[in-house]
């Protein structure tokens, strides 16, 4: 339950004195509710079915009315009862919107904590951790994290309530309030067993979710292989696997909240039954008295059945306060140094980037590493090219050189200065990145542009995708800019798609570009275009590209050739072109030969 407590720690800083203000109402609205009671069993009365026997404890509280006419009394007694009924739903009305207004406000101040700190966390997370799993922790971890502060502020609704109405039993009659008490306590023991099926039931909900948006997720980004090769009955078949147990589990929830249900209202019957068959045939309680009683059982016993359903559904609720602590904990211990970016500055290359003696493995526990003593020098405003089979690791060089990953040995300088964990965002807010795998987002080609340069002009944007060679196709299209890409761009064709990305990425006039086979789905025209445009901006920017395609990069100032993590050639294409025995002219020859 420690997770519980620190979100209601949360909630407390968050909300402050309103919690108190919110307290202070609910007590107001109980004593209210609690006189209700008093006034109703004074009309019965008054009005003959209570005898001033039983009422003689209530004489010395409400004694106003005990020297005055019957109906003169009757027609007081109505009227307060009437305006206390309308002051208590006023001041409930009060509360609950201030009770939404801290609920929903607390919760979206934590979905955007949470989010926060997973953009300010450093890429070995995202290395680590499944998306699908984190998308569930933002959206039904959270909401179910949600319901248990609901329930949390029912409970204590509901126990404040509970307290005021035993104080004012017991003032009524003490001697069947403390039975109350005591078959409340009872129930309480018995139902803990509840309790313990809902924090498991929870469990399981959790675990359910988590795989079925996984599937989901998993499907809807192979959607075009399933299509393809008619995996769709494959498919079908999982998610009818999996929706049977999701069925299961909630027939279990729904079976354990209709047997709590039922067993608290058996036993309340059973008590009532009980309680009056001693009453008449053994005690010879009088009617009055008897009714007297009914009206207190009526009264705290649904109390007592509210505040075990709170506890109930609050433990279902546990397992998520768990997931979304584990997930902010870990999101902490892989924070960035540096929060935010609004008063950092860019950093510029003014001489080059080096690596010294420098080696990476993703998995500390594993004896491969994927880059090992890596020693280079990349020239500011030069071209330099990384070349290499599948797996030779020049993608993981990207991420190291633009400080998403930091080495597990050597360093990498920054014009003589050390790139620490303090310093790579300023580094990154210098870099325009353009991945193999385009990305665009679900919005129009204006939109994701100004991304990356929020007050650029039109000219400026249309600058970018003549560029890019994407201002041909952009003003064909029935809304030029302001046309809608669908989600990833998918409205588009894949050579489209990576132009616009690279029109986004040239847009900011960055200090450094770096290119993950950002020609790779261009024919050869739009290519041999990009290629001069290339060349224009050499001398203005550092440019650093990957390729398989060697065409791509003839014009390089130097190329790195790397090989199981290794760099084992490094020179100008023609130096490297001339030597036959190395892997580079092998590549080459190879692609020569495929033309």
């Amino acid at each position: 339950m420690k997770e519980f407590f620190h979100y209601i720690t949360q909630l407390y800083t968050y909300a402050g004195k309103i919690l108190y203000i919110n307290l202070f109402g609910m007590i107001i609205v109980s004593f209210l509710d609690g006189m209700g009671i008093l006034l109703l069993i004074l009309m019965l009365n008054i009005s003959g079915i209570l005898s001033n026997t039983a009422m003689s404890s209530m004489w010395s509280i409400l004694d106003f009315s005990k020297d005055s006419p019957a109906d003169i009394g009757l027609s007081l007694i109505l009227g307060i009862y009437i305006t206390l009924v309308i002051v208590q739903n006023l001041l409930s009305q009060n509360i609950a919107i201030r009770d939404v207004k801290i609920h929903q406000g607390f919760m979206n101040h934590l979905k955007e904590e949470t989010y926060l700190s997973l953009l300010h966390v450093k890429w070995a997370f995202y290395l680590k951790t499944r998306k699908s799993n984190i998308i569930n922790s933002l959206t039904k971890d959270i909401n179910r994290v949600g319901i248990g502060i609901k329930m949390f502020m029912q409970l204590i609704t509901n126990l404040i309530f509970t307290l005021i109405q035993i104080g004012i039993a017991f003032c009524l009659a003490a001697e069947v309030t403390s039975l109350v008490l005591v078959c409340g306590l009872g129930l309480a023991v018995f139902s803990w067993k509840f309790v313990k099926q809902a924090k498991t039931l929870g469990k399981e909900t959790t675990q359910l979710s988590r795989q079925y948006l996984a599937g989901i997720t998993d499907n809807l980004n192979g959607i075009k292989d399933i299509k393809t090769n008619t995996l769709e009955k494959s498919r079908i078949k999982w998610l009818a696997s999996l929706n049977k147990k999701i069925l299961n589990e909630q027939v279990n929830y729904v079976k354990l909240q209709t047997n709590s249900q039922l067993s608290y209202k058996t036993a309340l019957a059973i008590i009532i039954a009980c309680f009056i068959f001693v009453s008449f045939n053994l005690i010879h309680t009088s009617p009055d008295k008897l009714l007297l009683v009914i009206l207190i059982f009526s009264r705290l016993w649904p109390r007592f059945v509210d505040i075990q359903l709170n506890i109930q559904q609050l433990a279902a609720s546990t397992p998520a306060f768990k997931i979304l602590l584990d997930l902010q904990n870990e999101t902490n211990a892989f924070r960035e140094a540096v929060y935010g970016d609004d008063h950092i500055d860019h950093l510029y290359i003014k001489n080059m980037i080096e690596c010294r003696n420098l080696s990476f493995r993703y998995n500390s526990d594993q004896p491969t590493y994927a880059l090992q003593n890596i020693n280079l020098q990349i020239p500011a405003n030069g071209m330099t090219a990384i070349v290499g089979q599948s797996g030779a690791g020049k993608s993981t060089l990207v991420d190291i050189l633009m400080g998403l990953n930091r080495p597990e040995s050597g360093e990498m300088f920054i014009d003589g200065v050390p790139l620490t964990d303090k310093n790579a965002l300023s580094l990154r807010k210098a870099i325009s990145f353009v991945p193999q795998d385009p990305f665009l987002f679900n919005t129009s080609i204006r939109n994701n542009l100004l991304l990356t340069a929020p007050h650029a002009t039109e000219e400026q944007m249309w600058d970018a995708l003549e560029f890019a060679a994407a201002d041909r196709f952009v003003y064909c299209l029935p809304k030029g800019l302001d046309t809608p890409i669908g989600d990833r761009g998918i409205r588009l064709s894949g050579g489209e798609q990576q132009r616009l990305v690279l029109a986004r990425a040239i847009l900011p006039k960055p200090s450094i570009l770096i290119l993950d086979e950002a020609t790779s789905a261009l024919d050869t025209h739009n290519e041999m275009i990009i290629q001069e445009a290339l060349e224009k901006i050499k001398g203005k920017m550092t440019i650093i590209i990957i390729a398989h395609r060697l065409s791509t990069i003839r014009n390089a100032d130097q190329v790195l050739v790397l090989d199981q993590g290794k760099i084992i050639q490094k020179g100008g294409f023609m130096e490297l072109s001339n030597d036959e025995k190395g892997m580079f002219s092998q590549f080459l020859n190879k692609q020569l030969k495929t033309i």
